[in-house]
């Protein structure tokens, strides 16, 4: 079958040359063997393009779809929340996918005003005045406010809790690695952060998940002293749907606001396109990252919107730019804004509330199983940690042949790590959305209860 390879192998000398390698194999020398393919694809030379798709489609039918095949009860950070037809009629429309980037204004007020819609509800969901126009995820929402708060403070320490998601605290010591940035990670003590454990001073930043990875509702008052006491700013990374029940980031005092917003009307999808929401005070609007829409007036005195109080500067500032984002995730933020736009106050808090009422009912049916107690006695929201009586991994694999999607073993998250939990790989996150009935609930405990005993 032909192929169609867009650099030529000049281009890819060139390429090679100036990063000082050898060969594309020394390109890619840093993947792991167990994830790169090692004796090429089993198909026949010669075949037709049709034909591989055909033997392809073939091979991913063995998948097993959570939303088809499998009763989902995995969480930590995609969830299996209901999208509403009106969701995916209005964000598929092409006015939204073609009219991307909005810099002509007069051409893009739908996106525009979308937009500003969508920024005014992450405002209101945070508590915080200022929202931007997003950004590409949760993870990457995080590293921008630790910039911000680097920005501001002039400091470089940042305090972030064990209990914010593993993947966000690796994407920042990542990033860290390039600005210079020392990261302390605080670990959970019963699923809660031991602020006592640490030493916040010159910290720029204190990070704290509001529920954490656990699903465990922290006291924010204890972060946001610890972090007045030291002159650091108070960054709470939050979850969207809980803010439906829970105390927003911005009564609690939180400078910086950050979150995934895939809830918010996109559907689990192999990891992404997700959405980074983020928001925060006034006094920060300047070290903002990404866009800005705001509602001004035309030449006639018409209502009209445009990108405005951006710090389109830092774009050209190079290495003195506190955020070189200049973009955001503009499809799926208008997702987000017919999502809450859909369901209004009272409709996401009735989402929050069926979610944690779920969770709950089915936490404590759990507890009741021989070989299953709760990591944590602490409050929890619509997530909770459960340890086992024998390695998660194993359970959830065996889970999935009985028809469910069990949860995610927290060692897939940590690793051995035990900053989080202690022997992480007992250990199973199990989380609940409004989509769960009482039947599947009931369901899924008498499945564990053979999984465990068995």
């Amino acid at each position: 079958m032909a192929d169609y390879i867009p650099h030529t192998d000049v281009e890819v000398a060139a390429m090679l040359d100036f990063l000082g390698l050898e060969s594309l194999e020394d390109l890619f020398a840093h993947i792991p063997a167990a994830l790169r393919l090692s004796g090429g694809l089993d198909v026949g030379e010669g075949r037709s393009e049709p034909d591989v798709t055909a033997q392809f489609a073939h091979y991913g039918a063995a998948n097993r779809a959570t939303t088809t095949t499998l009763t989902c009860f995995a969480g930590a950070g995609a969830y299996d929340h209901e999208v509403p037809a009106v969701v995916r009629a209005l964000a598929s429309r092409s006015e939204f996918v073609t009219a991307y980037t909005p810099y002509q204004p007069e051409v893009a007020q739908g996106v525009l005003q979308a937009l500003f819609e969508y920024q005014s509800m992450v405002s209101r969901l945070s508590g915080l005045p200022i929202a931007n126009a997003s950004l590409y995820d949760g993870a990457a929402a995080l590293v921008e406010s630790l910039n911000l708060a680097s920005a501001a403070t002039r400091r470089g320490r940042v305090v972030i809790s064990a209990g914010v998601h593993p993947h966000w605290r690796a994407v920042a010591r990542t990033f860290a690695q390039g600005t210079g940035h020392e990261i302390v990670e605080v670990p959970l003590d019963n699923g809660v952060t031991a602020w006592s454990r640490v030493d916040a001073t010159d910290a720029a930043a204190v990070v704290v998940a509001y529920p954490n990875v656990l699903g465990v509702v922290e006291d924010v008052g204890v972060a946001r002293d610890l972090a007045r006491a030291h002159g650091a700013l108070l960054v709470v990374a939050g979850d969207p749907v809980s803010a439906g029940v829970l105390r927003s980031a911005g009564s609690w005092g939180a400078d910086v606001f950050v979150g995934e917003g895939q809830a918010l009307g996109t559907a689990l999808s192999f990891g992404g396109p997700y959405l980074g929401l983020f928001a925060c005070t006034v006094d920060q609007v300047r070290r903002l990252p990404g866009r800005i829409v705001g509602e001004s007036v035309d030449a006639e005195g018409r209502r009209a919107f445009v990108t405005t109080l951006r710090a389109r500067e830092q774009d050209i500032r190079r290495e003195r730019a506190t955020s070189n984002v200049c973009t955001n995730q503009t499809l799926m933020a208008v997702t987000a804004a017919v999502q809450m736009g859909w369901l209004g106050r009272a409709g996401l808090r009735e989402v929050a509330t069926r979610g944690v009422r779920g969770a709950h009912y089915l936490h404590d049916a759990l507890v009741r199983l021989d070989g299953v107690s709760a990591v944590s006695d602490q409050p929890f929201a619509r997530e909770f940690a459960l340890r086992l009586a024998r390695p998660a991994a194993g359970v959830v694999e065996a889970m999935a042949e009985r028809g469910f999607l069990a949860g995610v073993a927290l060692d897939s998250l940590t690793g051995p790590d035990e900053s989080v939990a202690t022997h992480p790989e007992d250990v199973l996150v199990v989380a609940v959305t409004e989509r769960r009935t009482r039947d599947e609930l009931d369901a899924y405990v008498a499945a564990l209860g053979e999984e465990v005993a068995s």
